[in-house]
């Protein structure tokens, strides 16, 4: 059982700090980058490629912590569990915010270059349904798994961490993860309408 939890299978440096800099995922900050430059000199395919790629990323990651990781997740050893996630929480810090804000920014400049984002198009309204999708993805990966992952670490490094109070947060993120999977399922079919209409 997930209450088995202890905090002796890790080693907990207490006087480390909750966000371990060193271990967040840098080489992501390449793709809000590639959007300034792309949009200081006005290249398009630079733009368009750097929103597919920042969203195919977000998409996958999403798709992976929901429907892959989360149902292994409970035939994992409470050991197992809390070592996951010792490694895996700090490295979304970083990479998940900035694939949903390179995503959502970029996604609204190649709707405009397209002419795509205005009242008379006929596929305006698909315009704004992404555009919705991406605030709903955004606000559940920002203002909610972030915060929860926060907490969860501070848990994991703390010198005796609460089996329950694991469990609850690690649930918690299960079920946020699954809802972000099923938007970027929508999102996907959004996109591929987008595709074949324009």
């Amino acid at each position: 059982m997930d209450t088995e939890t202890s905090g002796s299978s890790l080693s907990n440096d207490v006087s480390a700090p909750i966000i371990p800099w060193h271990d967040l995922t840098w080489w992501i900050l390449i793709l809000p980058i590639l959007m300034i430059i792309a949009l200081g000199l006005h290249l398009f395919s630079l733009l368009l490629f750097t929103h597919v790629m920042a969203g195919s990323l977000w998409t996958g990651a999403d798709i992976f912590l929901g429907f892959v990781l989360g149902p292994v997740w409970k035939y994992l050893s409470p050991a197992q569990r809390l070592a996951i996630q010792s490694r895996l929480v700090p490295n979304t810090f970083l990479y998940m915010p900035i694939l949903a804000l390179t995503t959502g920014t970029t996604g609204w400049y190649v709707a405009n270059y397209d002419g795509f984002a205005v009242a008379h198009s006929a596929i305006f309204p698909w315009i704004v349904a992404a555009g919705i999708v991406v605030l709903i993805l955004s606000f559940v990966g920002i203002g909610m798994m972030l915060p929860t992952n926060i907490r969860l670490l501070q848990e994991i490094r703390g010198p005796h961490p609460s089996p329950e109070i694991l469990q609850r947060l690690t649930f918690r993120n299960r079920r946020l993860a699954a809802v972000q999977g099923l938007f970027q399922v929508t999102i996907v079919v959004i996109m591929v309408h987008l595709a074949i209409t324009s």
